[in-house]
């Protein structure tokens, strides 16, 4: 038997990725986007004849009902947020219904429509915040640190207690940031590549940053979905880290960016106050261990190799 899986946020770069590996995995997919948005399906546009698009809003339950009746999946994997952080301080009640409400109008939908539906629940290292320890782990206290680090940690926590009251297959993925060269330009990682890019070709000369000090485990996304589909193959559904284990700044960021097309990071780059966050998180790393055992997951692509693939994209795009 064939197997269907649903994605929503289909549309953005994990979504496209997730969406490639299933569809090598022999299912049929299908992906919800929202009827009154205008849909940038640019990411899918390898696959888009290989996938059926269902209209569906995280903000409105009877459309998710309607959307699970139409795809009957067997797998449902909710990527669909409000996932920009600098976004969430300006759009706080907004972060609140789509990234922690949404997913109870979700889970409800599946306990109703078919409570034999596989769960992924996206989560996210900005749950943790201003850290308890270091590495995080599972079990590791959440502290979030912005709006969108709180809406995450209410969605996280609703899909545990929607498998443990109703016996859900329900899965979080606590991923740590993952980048690719599909991430938005609004992500600092893409912001960097991006702009190296264009100082490269002579375009710019300048290049805007925040917090060059903060801290991150940074890992492929193409790698991450790997994760995330292997939590559903379990018997048991359970939570997961899924980070590299390494961390590096902003400013290492820079120092491999611009040395891979022989510039100093420091003849250009700018630090602007303007991009600082109200409370900053500062060094985020996690520990995968049990998602490397219980999953037999680990990361392919390392720190270096990530941003040079992330700036020789971004050069292969603007020199064509």
């Amino acid at each position: 038997m064939q197997k269907r899986a649903l994605i929503t946020g289909i549309t953005g770069q994990d979504g496209s990725y997730l969406a490639e590996l299933l569809l090598e995995e022999g299912y049929e997919v299908f992906g919800m986007v929202r009827r009154t948005s205008n849909v940038n399906l640019d990411r899918l546009t390898e696959i888009r004849d290989r996938i059926t698009l269902v209209s569906g809003d995280l903000l409105d339950e009877t459309s998710l009902i309607s959307a699970l009746r139409v795809a009957r999946p067997h797998e449902v994997y909710n990527l669909a947020a409000q996932s920009f952080v600098t976004t969430s301080w300006d759009q706080a009640l907004f972060t609140g219904e789509a990234t922690a409400l949404g997913v109870t109008r979700l889970l409800d939908a599946i306990r109703m429509v078919d409570p034999e539906i596989h769960f992924y629940q996206a989560s996210s290292s900005e749950m943790f915040g201003k850290v308890r320890e270091t590495p995080q782990s599972e079990l590791t206290p959440f502290y979030p640190r912005s709006p969108y680090g709180v809406a995450k940690v209410y969605g996280h926590a609703i899909t545990v207690n929607y498998r443990e009251s109703y016996g859900l297959h329900a899965s979080s993925g606590i991923l740590f940031n993952h980048e690719s060269p599909r991430r938005g330009l609004e992500f600092v990682t893409r912001k960097i590549s991006h702009g190296v890019a264009q100082i490269k070709l002579g375009r710019e000369d300048k290049l805007h940053l925040g917090n060059l000090d903060a801290k991150r485990d940074w890992g492929f996304a193409g790698d991450y979905v790997r994760a995330m589909w292997a939590m559903l193959q379990q018997d048991q559904p359970d939570d997961y880290v899924v980070a590299t284990g390494e961390t590096h700044s902003v400013r290492e960021f820079c120092e491999v960016a611009f040395s891979h097309v022989g510039l100093n990071f420091e003849d250009h780059v700018v630090v602007d106050k303007r991009f600082f966050r109200p409370a900053e998180v500062d060094l985020l790393i996690g520990d995968p261990t049990k998602a490397r055992h219980a999953l037999s997951w680990q990361p392919s692509v390392d720190f270096s190799r990530l941003v040079t693939m992330m700036v020789d994209a971004d050069l292969a795009e603007l020199s064509s």
